[in-house]
């Protein structure tokens, strides 16, 4: 089908998409631990390696995270439900290097490193044959309580993942070339 390694990343980057329905399918173990291990696998600064990944498949223990996500007032996430699996990323402490470097540069190279850390996840979904959305919006005191997370962690993502409801791929409504990319300047 694809004549080399790179038309198939493409290819998965093109159709990676948020999914936000799900059917019934339970997700294979196999399956969720090939694309932990993409994203255990994923670069970090000063190799720190800041998260933990919390897979939640149970599904009375996924339907309390899911309600933990929605918002009835501003009506998002109420998909979460359908979704078979939730992999919680928790932001662990950076190294000495990493922190340094943090401090140094203002920037929160855990954050970074993390946001990566879920694009492997997303993409290895996609490569599975699975869907995924990743959440920001959600109640983290709530998902710290329900998971036995310590306090002074933080939880900036959540990741969805399920066997899509529909096959379709939704047109990428993305800004032109020009307006993202220059070269040699700003």
């Amino acid at each position: 089908m694809f004549t080399n390694p790179s038309e198939y990343f493409y290819e998965l980057v093109r159709n990676r998409q948020s999914d936000r329905a799900y059917d019934t399918r339970p997700v294979e173990k196999e399956k969720i631990l090939r694309i932990i291990e993409a994203a255990r696998l994923a670069p970090s600064a000063c190799n720190a390696q800041p998260w933990r990944f919390i897979i939640v498949d149970d599904n009375e223990l996924k339907n309390k995270l899911a309600d933990a996500a929605a918002s009835r007032i501003l009506r998002i996430n109420h998909f979460t439900k359908q979704a078979p699996v939730h992999i919680v990323i928790v932001m662990e402490p950076a190294n000495l290097n990493s922190n340094f470097g943090s401090f140094v540069k203002d920037k929160t190279f855990p954050l970074i490193d993390i946001g990566i850390a879920a694009e492997h996840i997303c993409l290895a979904a996609k490569a599975e044959g699975l869907g995924s959305c990743m959440l920001g919006w959600f109640d983290e005191p709530a998902v710290k309580k329900l998971l036995n997370i310590p306090k002074s962690r933080r939880v900036p993502l959540i990741i969805t993942l399920g066997y899509p409801l529909t096959a379709d791929i939704r047109e990428k409504r993305r800004k032109k070339p020009d307006e993202v990319v220059s070269f040699n300047g700003y």
